[in-house]
């Protein structure tokens, strides 16, 4: 039985027991007094007619006129004359009127009342003795009537009583299901926080329970910041805090070979030249704060591109751009960015000159890695050579778009969506070689062929289509799970976190589907809950109404943020290939992935590695303890990655 139930039972029990003892004192003490008062009354008439026949002649007519005109003023219910032997001379008896009183309470609450008794004399000797009992039916009825008022009363009191119990049953019940729900939380691993209730009792476990949860959060930030150091100790360069080489050329090789990633871009290499003779001639600091603030300005024009940078070597930094295709206006805005910092260094007293050679090159999906960046590099010596402020633009294999103009991009994509969404099978195994989920990529039909995401992405979010698309793709994925029964995995575009036109969308369709939507893995990429935290937590308390799964694509980078998502409800997380790729040769890249593998499973998410490609990279993932692995290596039918 529930506590609401229990509390609600004791209440009746207590307006019970108030109402039957109430009820039951209060009849037996107007019985009582009602008694008291007729047995008195008894005595005080029996006397005072005794007396009046005293002093009367004791003509048997004229005692007997006496006592019939006592009886019928309707006061008494009986009048008996006894001899002194005790035979009986005259009697006189009325009935009870009791009409309107219920039988069944005279029963109960008959009044036992003795008779009133008084000696008639005759001048010195007695002539007889007088009995007499008052009517009393009267009684019965004032008792009832009390009874009714009484019961009245009390149902008046016990309305307003439960009107006050249900007010406090549910001021205690709000606070009570938080509580619950905190409990059931925390028990799922997600460590949320509640308002801290007026109750002493539930606030005394409300606090108790947000400490647990404040204690987790700060763990998971201590343990996510050591992971941070050491991510970023491996992946950027120590000066400049842009990625290193190696981290740099593992995001290119992934934008060439990734479907969902824009399939075109740009490339851009910067050198500062004659960095030696700068670092003798500036010193090391100032140098080092050149760098830092050259670095800073490539991070701000690749950020609002969703790019990267990286430090190659002591003076060369790259540019990568995905999706970029107009090379003019980013000229124009690299000299804007970078000469004033290279003039701000200038200093003529030493003769020194700073020169920010700079070379762009346009590439595609499926380029190959080393051409470009030699061609990058060839074009980079040729601007050098023609001055220390050149920026030479090499034409690289960029494909042809599909459709020329905005106009017939819409045309073309609205047709595309109207006709139906294609999904790809890349399967995502546990340690066992199960299959945990299917990821799905989206294909449109354009141009007379499937195309990839890479190709018209870009289009679709230029355009103002995400929410068009996301609804398609789960449309397509829902017919396909009633269709295969098999769980698939598909990406949301970020506006799925901000754009309430999706929730609105999405939520007829999963509601039509239930035992679609329970198969249903969803993933956004991770720079969208760190961005959008609100709205991407009220995505995932909204869905995972229906059952479906959420997760974060591509983690590494915000990984620091974990602590912040603690209380969202996510099911998975899948870690970037370029925390993966070479894993098996490098210890500290094992170390962050075991360690960001713990915190994931503290808090109850799973955690998978992508963009694996090779046997010896997927045995040592497994082997660190992640929960699966996808990615171009990954085949449902290999007897890849089955250890026990």
């Amino acid at each position: 039985m529930s506590l609401i139930k229990q509390l609600w039972l004791t209440i009746a029990v207590l307006l019970l027991l108030a109402f039957g003892g109430s009820l039951v004192i209060g009849v037996s003490a107007i019985r009582h007094y009602t008694e008291q008062e007729v047995r008195i009354k008894n005595a005080d008439n029996a006397n005072a007619l005794a007396l009046s026949m005293s002093q009367l002649d004791k003509d048997p007519v004229t005692i007997e006129l006496l006592l019939a005109a006592q009886f019928d003023t309707g006061h008494y219910r009986l009048i008996e004359l006894h001899d002194p032997e005790g035979d009986l001379i005259l009697r006189r008896v009325a009935n009870e009127y009791i009409e309107d009183v219920p039988s069944w309470f005279v029963d109960m609450t008959r009044f036992s009342v003795p008779a009133g008794q008084a000696v008639v004399q005759d001048g010195w000797r007695q002539y007889g003795t007088v009995e007499l009992q008052s009517q009393h039916s009267f009684a019965y009825r004032s008792l009832w009537q009390s009874t009714l008022n009484l019961i009245g009363w009390f149902g008046i009191a016990a309305l307003i009583s439960a009107l006050l119990a249900w007010w406090i049953v549910k001021s205690i019940r709000r606070p009570l299901h938080a509580v619950v729900e905190q409990a059931r939380d925390i028990g799922n691993r997600r460590f949320t926080t509640s308002n801290e209730p007026y109750t002493r009792e539930l606030r005394d476990v409300v606090v108790a329970m947000n400490m647990l949860s404040s204690k987790v959060r700060e763990m998971l930030s201590q343990e996510s910041e050591k992971l941070e150091r050491l991510r970023r100790k491996l992946q950027h360069d120590e000066v400049t805090g842009v990625a290193n080489r190696s981290h740099f050329m593992k995001r290119l090789q992934e934008a060439l070979d990734s479907e969902d990633l824009a399939s075109e871009g740009v490339l851009v290499m910067l050198r500062v030249a004659r960095l030696a003779d700068l670092n003798d001639t500036l010193g090391r600091q100032e140098t080092d704060q050149l760098l830092k603030e050259i670095a800073h300005a490539l991070d701000h024009i690749a950020s609002a591109r969703h790019g990267q940078v990286g430090r190659l070597n002591g003076s060369d930094f790259a540019l990568l751009l995905p999706g970029e295709d107009n090379l003019r206006a980013l000229s124009q805005e690299l000299k804007r960015c970078l000469h004033p910092i290279a003039d701000s260094h200038h200093v003529d007293s030493h003769h020194v000159s700073i020169g920010l050679p700079m070379s762009i090159l346009e590439y595609a999906t499926n380029d190959d890695r080393s051409e470009l960046l030699s061609t990058l590099d060839g074009a980079l010596a040729k601007a050098e050579q023609d001055g220390d402020r050149s920026l030479e633009i090499v034409q690289g294999s960029a494909r042809e778009s599909l459709y020329t103009g905005l106009d017939a991009w819409r045309s073309a994509l609205e047709q595309a969506l109207e006709n139906g969404v294609h999904l790809a099978r890349y399967p995502v195994l546990d340690p066992q070689g199960q299959v945990v989920h299917v990821e799905s990529p989206s294909r449109l039909y354009l141009k007379g062929e499937w195309q990839p995401a890479g190709i018209f992405m870009p289009w679709i979010s230029r355009l103002g289509l995400n929410v068009n698309y996301d609804l398609a793709v789960i449309k397509s994925a829902l017919t396909d799970i009633e269709k295969h029964s098999e769980p698939l995995g598909i990406n949301l575009s970020p506006q799925a976190a901000s754009d309430g036109r999706f929730l609105s969308g999405v939520k007829p369709l999963l509601a039509a589907h239930p035992e679609a939507a329970a198969k249903l893995w969803l993933e956004l990429p991770e720079s969208v809950a760190v961005r959008h935290l609100e709205g991407f937590r009220g995505l995932c308390r909204e869905l995972r109404s229906f059952g479906c799964r959420m997760g974060l694509e591509h983690v590494g980078s915000e990984f620091i943020h974990i602590a912040d998502l603690h209380d969202v409800g996510l099911t998975y997380l899948k870690f970037d290939a370029s925390l993966v790729t070479g894993v098996e040769n490098n210890s500290e890249q094992q170390a962050i992935l075991r360690g960001m593998a713990t915190l994931c499973h503290s808090i109850g998410i799973l955690a998978f590695a992508e963009g694996v490609r090779t046997d010896a990279e997927r045995d040592t993932i497994l082997d660190i303890g992640l929960d699966g692995v996808t990615g171009p290596g990954i085949r449902q039918d290999a007897e890849a990655g089955r250890k026990a």
